[in-house]
């Protein structure tokens, strides 16, 4: 059994668990944005899928920042 199989995803669940905290945080969810930035022990390829997965919402906007981090944006829809 490889131990590659196994990491892979622990590490792209890990880092969609502490990006989902942010963006659910009060502070996030009161302003509709959240500032998110990879750690250094988070794989590139994770976090450049987690941010193509975000960016395919509806309503969601990501803007990159100079400083390395990336603002998310998004609208709450008015029910009809």
């Amino acid at each position: 059994m490889s131990t590659n199989a196994v990491s892979a995803p622990a590490s792209y669940d890990r880092l969609a668990m502490r990006i989902q905290k942010i963006i659910n945080s009060p502070t996030a969810q009161k302003s509709r944005s959240a500032l998110l930035f990879r750690l250094s022990d988070d794989p590139e390829d994770d976090w450049s899928q987690l941010l193509e997965e975000i960016a395919e919402n509806d309503n969601v906007t990501l803007a990159w920042r100079d400083d390395g981090g990336v603002q998310v944006f998004w609208t709450v829809p008015k029910d009809d």
